[in-house]
């Protein structure tokens, strides 16, 4: 809390609030105090800072910057417009706030009501959480389609899944998933207690890559064993097990609709029952791909399927639910992986450079070969 009242009206508000909860050497201090501190000891001390009192619009700025500088991802509210450009979001009240304020915020508050900043952020988390949903999902149906269509190309000469079924299954991910995955509403308590983004944090999470690589391993190990031994096992002609591949793929896709709904969770049926529209949704896709493979034959290039192949295929699809359980109790590494690929990249680099070094130096020289 950045105030310019006294610091002793400032402690209790900040107290009242919940920002000051015990305070320690550091945590209080005033605007003067920070604004003489050396820039290295204003960059060593500003994480410690819980209250700022008794401070000027360029001790504001101060804090900006250097907050800025360590890393930080730095919201203002408020007046004082210098603060407000340098920061990364800027807000202030509509009723209350000053006019240059205004012209130099990101966002305005209608109703002069702080909750509504709590709003914005809840609901901002909720739009980042959508995105990172829908991209693991995306990439799940990506990475199994790719690989499956390559290996059959190099093995058989053709493609299981022809470009109709691959738009149909596009319109899947692309349309109907990603209106089924924005339906799932946002709850305080997994938003809001959530600790914040850094900076630097990349859109695809080592838990989204630990679930997205799960999921797509398991549906191109179905298709596999359906592209090689289909035939044998189901005893089908070549066209009805192309039928099956596809099938298949796209039930995988429904069945992991419902595991995308939480990325950690192992329940993702909570609150399902409340979100009709999701339910709606999913509900439409499966008639959709019924009327496709049964009625569609000759638009979709299938061949219908008896109740026996069908089951075979929803079992399939099935089984990603208890894979999903099985995952998400892997921990991953905080460290994103392409920080740890990187790091092994440039040690490899270095080692690689010293190992050449040493030979054109006459490391390996005639004189220093074993005998």
């Amino acid at each position: 809390m950045i105030t310019g009242d006294n610091i002793f009206t400032a402690k209790a508000i900040a107290t009242e609030c919940g920002i000051l909860k015990t305070e320690h050497d550091g945590q209080v201090v005033e605007g003067a105090e920070f604004r003489n501190y050396t820039d290295a000891e204003r960059t060593h001390k500003v994480d410690n800072i819980r209250v700022m009192a008794s401070c000027s619009p360029l001790d504001k700025l101060l804090m900006v910057q250097c907050l800025k500088k360590k890393g930080h991802v730095v919201a203002v509210i408020g007046d004082g417009p210098a603060a407000l450009k340098e920061a990364d979001v800027a807000l202030c009240m509509e009723i209350q706030g000053t006019e240059e304020a205004k012209e130099s915020s990101d966002i305005i508050i209608l109703n002069d009501d702080f909750r509504s900043v709590a709003a914005v952020l809840k609901w901002g988390r909720y739009v980042y959480n959508n995105i990172q949903r829908f991209i693991q999902f995306q990439l799940t149906v990506n990475v199994a389609a790719l690989v499956i269509n390559f290996i059959a190309t190099v093995s058989t000469g053709e493609v299981p899944i022809t470009a109709v079924q691959l738009l149909w299954v596009n319109l899947i991910t692309d349309t109907l998933g990603a209106l089924a995955l924005a339906t799932v509403q946002p709850t305080d308590d997994e938003l809001m207690q959530r600790e914040p983004m850094p900076r630097t944090a990349p859109l695809v999470t080592n838990i989204m890559w630990r679930n997205l690589l799960a999921q797509a391993l398991y549906q191109i190990f179905v298709l596999l064993t359906l592209l090689f031994w289909g035939q044998s096992i189901f005893n089908v002609t070549a066209a009805v097990n192309d039928t099956l591949i596809f099938n298949a793929f796209v039930l995988c896709q429904v069945f992991n609709e419902f595991t995308s709904r939480s990325m950690e969770k192992k329940n993702v049926f909570k609150g399902i029952h409340r979100n009709t529209l999701f339910i709606g949704i999913v509900g439409i896709t499966i008639l959709l791909q019924v009327a496709l493979v049964e009625f569609l034959n000759k638009f979709a290039d299938t061949e219908k399927l008896n109740v026996l192949q069908w089951v075979a295929c929803i079992a399939f699809a099935a089984v990603s639910w208890p894979i999903a359980c099985v995952v998400k109790s892997i921990p991953v590494p905080e460290e994103p992986f392409s920080v740890v690929t990187n790091r092994s990249i440039r040690s490899f680099q270095k080692h690689f450079v010293d190992v050449l070094g040493w030979i054109l130096d006459g490391g390996c020289g005639p004189d220093l070969l074993p005998a």
